[in-house]
């Protein structure tokens, strides 16, 4: 099995961790998402996909709400994260779904329209703000309309070094990954960032930019981000929220970048959450409430004061 997906049954010798529902004093999510019409952003702005693999909802709204990841909190409505359901329990199902536009669905009653839909009938949650596409996924469909696509990978499903680690990024038109990306990476982010950076400064001025980049740091192992910590003990809930700390230090720098040329959507969400002892469980790619339940938030990135819009060119060719 792959390092970068796995799961562990009972018999784990780590003790229980309360599921999510269980934790003392849990904070609240936060209100749904503004909706938004993605028919005027798409060839107007920049767009920006993150996800933060393997994050886990309870962790990332408990750090939210005492303050400890002030860097994405600003740009949360409300400084809040909203609860959603992952598409899949693990890191090559999800993403397949969210790049066919399916993406974390908010956990209460729907229907709930969709910021993307490749176009096809019988479609319950497109709406008249759905941006819809003629192609399979929401890479081609951005292509089409003149965006440069970039990918920035962390797992190993973005590792290209087998035909199975290069199915998502030959999605895009220009894809990354590197072992300082990786889940056993330390510095993972910042090398990402670096990368991000680079990609960014190399746009034509009038290329629109859609750039994903799959967050590596929060997987295990994730011990190394807790100040103290050893590999003999192993990974915990507290090492997975010093991860998104790690994150939070940095993300800063991905989003000025990203807005270094113009107002950017952005896209930031876990893919599914991990377990750490709930119900003897380990790992992911399993049906449990912290596997499913993630946090999710979308909001503008504004660009430099003054900035007039850029023409946008003619789309790449294939």
């Amino acid at each position: 099995m792959s390092r970068s997906e796995h799961t562990v049954s009972a018999g784990s010798e780590r003790a229980p961790v309360p599921p999510v529902a269980a934790v003392a004093g849990a904070p609240v999510a936060g209100a749904p998402s503004e909706p938004v019409d993605m028919n005027a952003v798409v060839g107007r702005d920049d767009i920006l996909l993150v996800t933060l693999d393997t994050l886990r909802y309870d962790v990332a709204v408990e750090l939210a709400a005492a303050g400890r990841i002030p860097n994405l909190a600003r740009h949360l409505p409300g400084g809040m994260w909203e609860e959603r359901h992952a598409p899949g329990s693990f890191t090559y199902a999800s993403h397949q779904a969210i790049f066919a536009g399916f993406l974390p669905t908010p956990a209460r009653p729907g229907p709930h329209p969709r910021l993307f839909a490749a176009r096809f009938a019988g479609s319950e949650s497109t709406a008249s703000r759905t941006f819809v596409h003629d192609t399979a996924d929401i890479v081609g469909g951005l292509a089409a309309r003149g965006y440069h696509t970039a990918c920035v990978g962390g797992v190993g499903f973005f590792n290209k070094q087998a035909p199975l680690g290069s199915v998502l990024p030959d999605l895009f038109a220009e894809s990354h990954w590197e072992p300082s990306f990786g889940v056993a990476s330390p510095e993972s982010f910042e090398a990402q960032v670096a990368c991000a950076e680079g990609i960014v400064a190399r746009q034509p001025a009038g290329r629109r930019l859609f750039l994903f980049v799959n967050v590596a740091a929060l997987h295990q192992p994730n011990w190394f981000h807790s100040p103290g910590a050893t590999s003999d003990a192993g990974d915990t809930r507290a090492t997975h929220a010093a991860a998104l700390e790690y994150v939070d230090r940095h993300i800063g720098r991905l989003f000025a970048a990203m807005t270094a040329r113009r107002r950017c959507f952005a896209i930031v969400c876990s893919d599914h959450g991990t377990a750490y002892g709930e119900d003897g469980h380990v790992g992911h790619r399993i049906g449990h409430p912290v596997v499913w339940t993630v946090p999710y938030s979308h909001f503008f990135l504004p660009g430099p004061a003054g900035t007039p819009p850029a023409a946008t060119e003619p789309p790449e060719a294939p």
